[in-house]
């Protein structure tokens, strides 16, 4: 049995909860590129996107991270220690639902 270590954190200035140790430690290393100055923002759970017409099963999508590159541009980060059946079926739909994210 994986044991999760789901808990409140503070990185940086952001306080958090993380549903993992290694969602925590990805969390502090996107920090440390923060203070390099190598992304200008990090942002934890931000936005879920929902899919449009979907009555049953996976209708939504909550990815982990928001990462705001320098050249302002975004991009979404999952942590996952697999890829099962539902997470493929939310990556999937991500593509049909919202193309542009």
């Amino acid at each position: 049995m994986i044991k999760v270590k789901a808990k409140w954190r503070t990185i940086g200035e952001q306080s958090c909860y993380f549903r993992s140790a290694w969602e925590a430690n990805y969390g502090r290393y996107l920090q440390l590129l923060l203070e390099q100055n190598e992304i200008l923002k990090w942002e934890h759970e931000p936005a879920v996107f929902y899919f449009d017409g979907i009555k049953r099963g996976t209708v939504s999508y909550l990815p982990d991270f928001r990462v705001t590159l320098l050249d302002e541009s975004i991009e979404y980060h999952e942590v996952k220690g697999y890829m099962d059946a539902r997470s493929k079926t939310k990556l999937k739909r991500m593509r049909i639902y919202h193309p542009t994210v």
